[in-house]
């Protein structure tokens, strides 16, 4: 059977993250698309993240935008797991000191809190899961993985949420210090969305 053609000329990102937003135009250029966010939708529903698991959450944040909206929807649900803290903050990654807290407030939460438990430098990884829903289809999920550790001291500046304490020992450095062109290959984030885009191009053509 043939593949089937994609209706639509630009993909719906479930988040309100400007710099996730902006990783997705980078990463789904190659199909052509444009991308929007939902702070580019009007009324978009309020979303709960109540879910256990990265893929919970991912699929919750899919499925509910892509049946408001009646077409097809992407999210993810990302964050980074300490497994010598019981796998924190996991998925209260974005709200690990807070429902409001500044990246900072969560670095130094997690910094405080390998002290606390006489870690140093403790092995971590960041996870990406990204859902696709659409609407009577069944959710596809895609997960990505980023391993490394948790440093003391910040470094770099081009990333957001744990990146300048997230150190990538055969890169010699953190996330943050990372090249976007890098990042954009040996990413979770990167590594999720290069299954994505697999699956949507064995699933559907795109025009270029």
């Amino acid at each position: 059977m043939g593949k089937q053609k994609w209706p639509f000329s630009t993909i719906i990102i479930a988040t309100a993250n400007k710099h996730k937003q902006k990783q997705f135009v980078d990463l789904f250029a190659p199909l052509g698309l444009a991308v929007k966010g939902l702070n580019d939708l009007q009324d978009a529903p309020e979303i709960i993240e109540d879910q256990p698991t990265f893929e919970g959450n991912a699929a919750k944040k899919a499925e509910i935008i892509a049946n408001w909206l009646g077409g097809p929807v992407i999210s993810d649900d990302s964050g980074i797991v300490v497994p010598d803290l019981d796998g924190e903050p996991g998925v209260y990654s974005a709200r690990y000191a807070g429902e409001n807290a500044t990246d900072e407030q969560n670095n130094q939460k997690l910094l405080r809190r390998i002290t606390e438990s006489k870690l140093t430098e403790p092995s971590a990884y960041y996870v990406c899961v990204m859902a696709v829903a659409i609407p009577n289809q069944a959710t596809q999920l895609f997960r990505g993985e980023c391993h490394g550790k948790v440093i003391a001291f910040p470094q770099g500046d081009n990333g957001f949420g744990y990146d300048p304490i997230f150190y990538l020992p055969e890169e010699q450095m953190t996330m943050a210090q990372l090249p976007s062109d890098k990042k954009y290959v040996i990413s979770h984030r990167a590594k999720a969305t290069a299954q994505l885009v697999d699956w949507l191009q064995m699933s559907y053509s795109f025009q270029a």
